[in-house]
């Protein structure tokens, strides 16, 4: 025996190969990876622009004070509404719909 449990439950591949930070099987992203970026809400817009911009995002189109932000490079789509000077809502989004 090598000393590690093979059926111990914090350390048993579950086989559906899925691993932290990778996008989910259903398509969306996981929070906290390269391609989502609702930890930015709450963010004071200008800065946050930058750090988008510094992801790979680039502002697609605007509608009021709702901004369409896309990462060519990761096929990423984030719908931004800003609000007294702070991104108040992010939602990520399918690529087609940037």
């Amino acid at each position: 025996m090598d000393g590690a449990p093979a059926d111990d439950p914090a350390t048993a591949d579950d086989g559906g190969g899925a691993m932290d930070g990778a996008p989910q099987e259903s398509g969306m992203p996981s929070v906290g990876s390269p391609t989502d970026v609702t930890d930015f809400v709450g963010a004071p817009a200008g800065q946050a622009e930058g750090g988008l911009q510094a992801l790979g995002f680039e502002s697609i189109r605007s509608e009021g004070l709702t901004t369409f932000w896309f990462n060519r490079a990761t096929g990423a789509c984030a719908k931004i509404t800003t609000s007294d000077g702070k991104f108040a809502d992010i939602t990520m989004l399918p690529a087609e719909d940037c």
